[in-house]
């Protein structure tokens, strides 16, 4: 117990996220204001002028700073345990912006294969464009990291549990391999949440999230961001790069994040019971292949998942052996389980990746990440999880029938 109450950073998670990075204005207002402006006043021109200069430190156009913002990527640094915060957009916009403001032409990426498919189409598609070479690796497979490593690289791409099939990537080995090779590990931490997994205290250099998902946690406001302790990457890159291009956070949705995060902790932690209830029900339900939770000891990578993760997830997948037309019959049976393509929610969401959120890659490729045409992605909300569990019983039935 200590006596000094007075810094952030010595608070415990549960009261960072309730009021880590608060500040009040001239009106000490209870609730985090929402500094609805796009630009700010000087007193002088000389005010105006040290301002651009950066001579003095102060709001100047939100597209590159504006309070309410702060306030959020404050907190959710202190919630990563990094030094430095960055609210984006959306999720993809803090994804390009991880890897496009510092890579160049000549450069060399490697990144797992399995990704989300907007995430792959950058680093498979887009960024090829622009002269960077990029590699793809079986990110479960260490040997596959350590020879795609062996050559200088400046950037390494993962996302552990990955989407959809849950894939559990090392991620101390992985960020000691980028860093052997001189380069920058960044993390996709969506499926685990800040909650489950800290990327930054296994290696990882930036983590990445879209606080779409879990971070809001009622399907309401688009959001990204990046956390990390490299004050070059920060200053020199992530910086100018906000500046430049314009992919800010509005200051409503950086409120809505604010308010999200207040109950981020409560709530993830229920999701997480909720998914291994239902994973352990579908476990033992007729006509499944298999269920896919890093918690059940069934899992390829368990015993890595418990080791840097608190919990095996919100998000669960199973497959069912009908392929397309099982899977069709078992969304379109679901009562209370929406199909949506998001996740994150209070309300339970599902969908079919092969037709939606993976639908742009081959077949082939769908098959080398394990994503079959009978394979259901859950994200699992707060109802009560009888409720689920009958729902689920009903749309099996009708996959089965």
């Amino acid at each position: 117990m200590t006596d000094d109450n007075s810094n952030p950073e010595t608070w415990r998670p549960a009261t960072q996220m309730v009021r880590g990075g608060t500040f009040r204005s001239n009106f000490e207002e209870t609730s985090e204001a929402i500094f609805a402006t796009s630009g700010y006043v000087y007193a002088s021109a000389e005010q105006a002028e040290q301002s651009f200069k950066g001579e003095v430190e102060r709001y100047i156009y939100s597209r590159y700073a504006n309070p309410t913002v702060c306030m959020f990527e404050r907190r959710m640094a202190l919630l990563e345990g990094a030094k430095f915060g960055m609210a984006f957009g959306s999720g993809m916009a803090a994804m390009f912006a991880s890897l496009a403001s510092f890579v160049k032409a000549g450069d060399r990426v490697v990144a797992s294969r399995a990704l989300f498919g907007s995430c792959l189409y950058v680093v498979q598609d887009l960024l090829p464009k622009y002269g960077v070479e990029t590699v793809l690796v079986d990110g479960t497979d260490l040997a596959q990291w350590e020879a795609a490593l062996s050559k200088p690289t400046v950037a390494v791409f993962l996302e552990t549990p990955s989407n959809p099939c849950l894939d559990i990537i090392d991620v101390k080995a992985v960020a000691d391999l980028t860093h052997k090779a001189g380069g920058r590990l960044i993390v996709d931490n969506v499926f685990a949440t800040p909650v489950l997994q800290k990327p930054l205290t296994l290696g990882a250099d930036i983590v990445m999230y879209s606080t779409t998902k879990h971070v809001d946690g009622q399907g309401r406001c688009m959001g990204g961001a990046l956390l990390t302790n490299d004050e070059e990457y920060y200053t020199d890159h992530l910086v100018p790069w906000m500046r430049h291009t314009g992919p800010a956070m509005s200051p409503f949705n950086a409120w809505t994040m604010l308010k999200g995060l207040e109950t981020i902790n409560i709530r993830v932690r229920q999701h997480c019971a909720n998914a291994r209830a239902l994973a352990d029900f579908l476990e033992g339900q007729a006509g499944i292949v298999k269920v896919l939770y890093p918690e059940l000891k069934s899992h390829p990578q368990h015993a890595l998942a418990m080791q840097q993760m608190a919990a095996g997830s919100t998000m669960l997948s199973f497959e069912l052996p009908g392929g397309k037309a099982a899977a069709f019959r078992f969304l379109n049976a679901l009562n209370l389980v929406d199909i949506s393509n998001n996740l994150g929610d209070t309300k339970s969401l599902t969908t079919h990746p092969a037709t939606t959120t993976h639908q742009r890659l081959t077949p082939e490729d769908r098959a080398a990440l394990g994503i079959g045409d009978g394979l259901i992605r859950l994200s699992v909300g707060l109802e009560d999880v009888e409720d689920l569990k009958e729902d689920l019983a009903r749309g099996l039935k009708a996959a089965n029938g």
